[in-house]
């Protein structure tokens, strides 16, 4: 059964002015042929808004990268905007919004597993980030970037060159450097919430000891935490 695509808007946070524009954004051409001739308007695909919300996201994760990473030449740039606009990428962020669900399906797709498929979620992924684009304008799928696609990935910063470039989980990197310095494990605490249910903000403090503290932010207390962990592994580094 279909969800309703109101609990889609809460989890994006945007609330749709025209309601027709998002209920399109979710049409997949298997269901748009299925239904063509049945009724008296015609129906359109998404793939329109996908063509378009691919470049409305191309656009945006290139304007945060060229802001946070200003000392990036365009080769490095370019590698971290592939990343982020991959479609590896893109389906990680689908299915936290469980797109799958909201979606217009014709019979035979959605009996071939239609609503897990990679391909579907990322093009209907784009097509909603071009209805927000439509209906609101750029600030609202600015917001939803910046907080669902962007976030922590633009955390891998590489400016500190003494920083192993393999890492990818500081918690677990944290807590190997300690061992092996014979301190205390990591605590963590999560020391504060904000915001509306659906968009938070998660403040995370580590401890290592009476020595070693460090707080990080993050729309999820897993991500607070990775950036809690960074910043004090990079201080605790032999300089």
């Amino acid at each position: 059964m279909r969800a309703d695509p109101a609990s889609l808007e809460l989890k994006i946070g945007y609330r749709f002015s025209n309601q027709k524009v998002l209920h399109h954004a979710l049409v997949h051409s298997s269901h748009a042929h299925e239904v063509r001739g049945q009724t008296e308007e015609p129906v359109r695909d998404n793939e329109q808004l996908e063509f378009l919300g691919d470049a409305v996201l191309g656009f945006l994760v290139a304007e945060a990268l060229v802001s946070r990473f200003p000392a990036f030449r365009e080769g490095e740039l370019s590698r971290r905007k592939a990343h982020l606009v991959s479609a590896a990428h893109l389906f990680g962020v689908a299915r936290r919004l469980e797109l799958g669900s909201y979606l217009e399906l014709g019979r035979s797709e959605e009996m071939s597993g239609g609503r897990a498929k990679k391909t579907l979620l990322v093009d209907g992924l784009e097509a909603v980030l071009a209805a927000m684009y439509l209906d609101g304008g750029i600030e609202p799928v600015r917001r939803f970037v910046e907080s669902q696609v962007l976030d922590a990935e633009l955390d891998g910063d590489d400016s500190a060159p003494e920083i192993p470039p393999g890492i990818t989980n500081f918690k677990s990197a944290l807590q190997e450097l300690v061992q092996s310095r014979r301190l205390p494990q990591p605590r963590y605490l999560t020391v504060q919430e904000r915001g509306p249910e659906h968009s938070k903000t998660f403040t995370v403090e580590v401890r290592v000891g009476p020595d070693w503290t460090g707080q990080g932010e993050g729309r999820t207390k897993k991500i607070a935490s990775q950036r809690a962990a960074r910043g004090v592994y990079e201080r605790m580094l032999p300089r």
